[in-house]
C-alpha cells in the first residue's frame, strides 16, 4: 500500500522538483549575496558584522513588504497561461511594472528617511557608524530588484523558472568579484571596506533586470507579451487586482520578516558579539530557508495552473508532494546545522564569544527548519488558490501575537539571552504551520464541493 502511494506520488515529485529546483538556486543566489556580505565584511572585525546586521535588519522590512505586493501577479498570470488568455497576462504583467515603480519609489523615499532614526534604535554607537551608508547604498538598490522580480514573477507564472536562476547566478558572481574588490581594495579599486559590500550589492542588483529584459527580447514567444504593452492597458482595475492578491501576501511576508528583523534588533540590545552570533546564524538559516522557499514557489505555480484547468485530485497531491518534498529536505538541513554548528560559526568569525553564540543559535535554527519548512509551503498551497487574506491574519497572530512578545519575555525576563528568542521562533513558526495547513486542507475540500 505505501509502495503504491509512493508509485502514485512519483510523477508529482518531479513536475514539482522539475519546477522548484531552479527556484530553489535563483532564491539561494539572492541569499548569497548577503551570506557572502557576512563572510567577507566578517573578516574586517566584529563591529562591522554588527552594522551590517544591523543595516539589514532595518531594510529588511520595507524590502520583504515591496517584494511581496507583486507575488500576486505569479498565480494570476499562471491560471491566465493555461487558459490561453494571453492579453490577460500580458495585462498583469504590465500592469505589475506600475506596482513597482509606484510602491518602489515611495517605500525607497520612506526608507532613506529611515536611515536618520538609526541612532535612536538602542545599538552601540560605533555598529550604527558602520551601518547606515551600507544601509543607505542598499536602499538604492531596491527599485532595480523590483524590476527584476517584476520579469521573474511574470515567467514563473508562464511555469519557466530557469531563467532568473541563471541571471541570480551571473549577478552573485558580479557582486562576489566586486565584493573583494571594493572590501578589500583589491585590482586597483579603492578600499571602502563595509560601504564596499553595499556597492557591490548594487551593482548586482542593477544588472540583473537588464539581463532580464535582454532575455525576454531575443525570445520571439516572449518578446510578444512585451510588444502587447499599451498605454490603454494601464488598468486601475487590473493595478487594484493585483494587489487584491498581492497585498495580504506582502503583509504576511512582513509579519514574518519583522518579527525576525525586530528580534535582531532587541539582540543587538544585548552586545555586538551577540548581534554578530545572531546575523551568522539568520543568514545559514536563511539559506537553508531559500530551499524550502524554493519549493514554496514551485508549489503555487503548480497548485495555480491544476486550480486554472479545474483539476482538483492533480492540485491535492501537488501540494502534498511539496508536503513530503519540504519534510525530507529539512530534516536533513536540520541534521547538518546540529552537528556541524561549531564548523559554520568559526568559517564567519574568530571572536569566540560569537562562535559560542552562534554554535547555540544554530541547535535552535536546526530545531525550527521543520516548522518553517511546513509553513512556507502551506502558505505557497494557499497563495496557489488565491486564499490568501486569512493568512495575514494568520500571520498577525503567529509572528506578532505569539513570538515577539514571547521573545522579549524570554530574553529579558527570564534572561535567556539570544537563546530566548531563538526559542520563541519556533513556538510562532509552530503556530504559523498548523494554522496554515488547517486552512489549505479545509479550502482544497470546499473547492473540490463547488467545482465538482
Amino acid at each position: 500500500m505505501i509502495k503504491e502511494k509512493i508509485k502514485d506520488y512519483l510523477p508529482f515529485y518531479k513536475r514539482n522538483l522539475k519546477v522548484a529546483i531552479p527556484i530553489v538556486f535563483s532564491q539561494l543566489g539572492a541569499a548569497v549575496v548577503q551570506l557572502v556580505d557576512t563572510f567577507m565584511v566578517g573578516k574586517l572585525g566584529t563591529l562591522e558584522l554588527a552594522g551590517v546586521s544591523f543595516a539589514g535588519s532595518v531594510f529588511v522590512i520595507g524590502f520583504v513588504f515591496t517584494l511581496g505586493l507583486l507575488l500576486g501577479a505569479t498565480p494570476l498570470i499562471g491560471q491566465a497561461f493555461v487558459q490561453h488568455q494571453y492579453q490577460r497576462v500580458s495585462d498583469l504583467f504590465q500592469n505589475s511594472f506600475s506596482i513597482a515603480a509606484v510602491i518602489g519609489l515611495l517605500m525607497t523615499l520612506l526608507l532613506f528617511l529611515v536611515s536618520f532614526l538609526m541612532p535612536y534604535m538602542g545599538q552601540d554607537a560605533e555598529v550604527v557608524q558602520f551601518a547606515v551608508p551600507y544601509y543607505r547604498i542598499l536602499v538604492a538598490s531596491l527599485l532595480p530588484f523590483l524590476c527584476f522580480c517584476v520579469f521573474k514573477q511574470f515567467l514563473e507564472g508562464l511555469g519557466n523558472t530557469s531563467v532568473s536562476m541563471t541571471i541570480t547566478i551571473v549577478a552573485n558572481l558580479l557582486n562576489i568579484v566586486f565584493n573583494y574588490f571594493l572590501i578589500f581594495g583589491k585590482g586597483g579599486f579603492p578600499q571602502l571596506g563595509v560601504e564596499g559590500a553595499a556597492i557591490a550589492t548594487f551593482i548586482s542588483r542593477l544588472s540583473m533586470p537588464l539581463m532580464f529584459f535582454g532575455m525576454l527580447l531575443a525570445k520571439k514567444c516572449w518578446r510578444t507579451y512585451l510588444q502587447r504593452f499599451s498605454w490603454n492597458n494601464f488598468s486601475f482595475s487590473c493595478f487594484k487586482e493585483l494587489l487584491v492578491v498581492g497585498f495580504p501576501i506582502a503583509a504576511h511576508i512582513l509579519l514574518e520578516t519583522s518579527s525576525f528583523a525586530l528580534s535582531g534588533i532587541m539582540i543587538g540590545w544585548i552586545s555586538p558579539q551577540a548581534l554578530s552570533g545572531n546575523q551568522i546564524t539568520q543568514n545559514i538559516a536563511n539559506m537553508t530557508f531559500m530551499v524550502v522557499l524554493g519549493i514554496a514557489s514551485a508549489t503555487t505555480i503548480r497548485v495555480s495552473h491544476q486550480l486554472g484547468v479545474k483539476d482538483f485530485k492533480a492540485l491535492k497531491m501537488a501540494a502534498n508532494a511539496s508536503i513530503h518534498l519540504c519534510l525530507m529536505v529539512n530534516i536533513v538541513t536540520a541534521f547538518v546545522l546540529i552537528v556541524f554548528r561549531y564548523e559554520i560559526a568559526s568559517a564567519f568569525s574568530s571572536d569566540s564569544q560569537v562562535i559560542e553564540i552562534a554554535s547555540m543559535l544554530l541547535i535552535l535554527a536546526g530545531i525550527f527548519q521543520i516548522s518553517d519548512g511546513l509553513q512556507s509551503v502551506g502558505a505557497g498551497i494557499l497563495r496557489g488558490i488565491t486564499d490568501v487574506k486569512i493568512t495575514m491574519w494568520y500571520a498577525f497572530i503567529a509572528y506578532i501575537c505569539i513570538n515577539l512578545p514571547l521573545a522579549y519575555i524570554l530574553a529579558f525576563v527570564f534572561n535567556m539571552g539570544a537563546v530566548g528568542v531563538w526559542t520563541a521562533f519556533i513556538i510562532g513558526l509552530s503556530t504559523a504551520a498548523f494554522l496554515f495547513h488547517r486552512r489549505y486542507r479545509k479550502m482544497i475540500k470546499k473547492i473540490s464541493v463547488i467545482y465538482s
